[in-house]
């Protein structure tokens, strides 16, 4: 993946090399909206920075940019009194960001999946207990049921207790 710039000023490519140098990815220019929907439509970006002026004098022409953009991250620059410097530090900025929103995500989805796993696993462990203090129950069925809870239990115990990774503390 890499970056689109859609601006139409001139020395473009000049800038384009500069930020792809600086940057390290591919840094591909689009001189305006159908140019920028064609590559939008060819490949996935990282970062889509469109021109300032291209929002102000067509905001709906940048809509349609931003809206085929996917999951780019989105800047806005103006050209015009941006260097290359200051669109390598926005750029570079918004990978920051972008990292950090992946982290706390991947983080809130393991914290669910871990919550979900300790009530299913409570609920097993409950029924289990349950279903052994009837009368009823067949004995192979009660030496069963008691491998089940005795995992269960353990399973729980160790969603509980806190893993040392590195000298760190984590769940």
């Amino acid at each position: 993946m890499g970056i689109l710039m859609v601006t139409g000023i001139e020395g473009a490519k000049n800038c384009a090399g500069a930020v792809s140098a600086q940057v390290g990815l591919d840094v591909e220019v689009a001189q305006g909206r159908k140019a920028a929907l064609e590559a939008l439509r060819q490949r996935e970006f990282l970062v889509v920075v469109v021109d300032e002026t291209i929002v102000e004098c067509d905001p709906a022409a940048a809509e349609t940019i931003w809206e085929h953009a996917g999951l780019a991250i989105p800047l806005q620059v103006n050209f015009a009194v941006s260097g290359a410097g200051r669109l390598v530090r926005e750029i570079r900025a918004g990978l920051r960001r972008r990292e950090r929103e992946q982290l706390l995500a991947r983080r809130a989805a393991a914290a669910a999946i871990e919550t979900e796993l300790k009530s299913t696993l409570a609920g097993l462990l409950l029924n289990s207990q349950l279903a052994l203090a009837g009368n009823g129950v067949p004995a192979p069925v009660a030496d069963r049921l008691r491998v089940v809870a005795d995992l269960a239990g353990s399973l729980r115990t160790r969603l509980n207790t806190p893993m040392v990774n590195n000298g760190r503390t984590a769940r």
